[in-house]
């Protein structure tokens, strides 16, 4: 998952398999600007991703866990009746793991900005289930997805002071971990909005 990312079922990034994003540069650096992400956001990131991409497994296993206690999400990560679906958590998951390294590491270019966007669409309609074949809801609505976006970012403290940092050290890392993360759950809401509206 680290060194080969390329041989993630599924994993398309900086392939022509992914999907155009609509977005522009310019609306990358002006989502940047917006957020807030920083030169030196982007040094913290580097550090951080020392530090949670050995983790990565155990902090994604940790959001399943925790979405499984929710009746009302399974059927989205499930059969459509709620019922366990281990072949698609065990096809999806590595991806998913995949996508903590890639906050730290991957450049903000059209590369990314297409596979966010692809992101986006596996979540939507559009994609959903497509990449694995998968019995499951073919749609997460927007609402969740953002909605979800808290837990990734207040548990990630945690996993950033597991190896010995300062409180400094760890604040640093996980402001700049904030600010990517909601970078790219905002360009994955894009497939579910019109352009005028997003």
């Amino acid at each position: 998952m680290t060194e080969h990312p390329e041989q993630i079922a599924g994993y398309t990034y900086g392939t022509a398999e992914a999907t155009a994003s609509p977005l522009t540069m310019e609306d990358l650096e002006r989502l940047k600007a917006v957020v807030g992400l920083t030169k030196e956001d982007q040094e913290a990131l580097v550090e951080a991703a020392g530090i949670l991409a050995d983790q990565a497994d155990d902090m994604v296993t940790a959001y399943r866990d925790g979405l499984v206690e929710l009746p009302f999400m399974r059927p989205y990560f499930g059969h459509p009746d709620g019922s366990a679906n281990p072949e698609y958590g065990a096809a999806s998951k590595p991806r998913f793991d995949r996508f903590i390294i890639d906050v730290c590491t991957r450049p903000l270019d059209q590369d990314w900005l297409n596979y966010q966007h692809e992101i986006g669409l596996r979540h939507t309609r559009a994609k959903k289930n497509a990449t694995d074949h998968a019995d499951s809801l073919d749609h997460i609505p927007m609402r969740y997805l953002v909605a979800f976006t808290a837990v990734v970012i207040a548990t990630a403290r945690d996993y950033l002071a597991a190896k010995g940092s300062s409180p400094e050290e760890i604040d640093r890392m996980h402001a700049a971990f904030t600010k990517a993360v909601m970078l790219h759950v905002t360009v994955w809401t894009r497939p579910y909005v019109d352009a005028a509206d997003w």
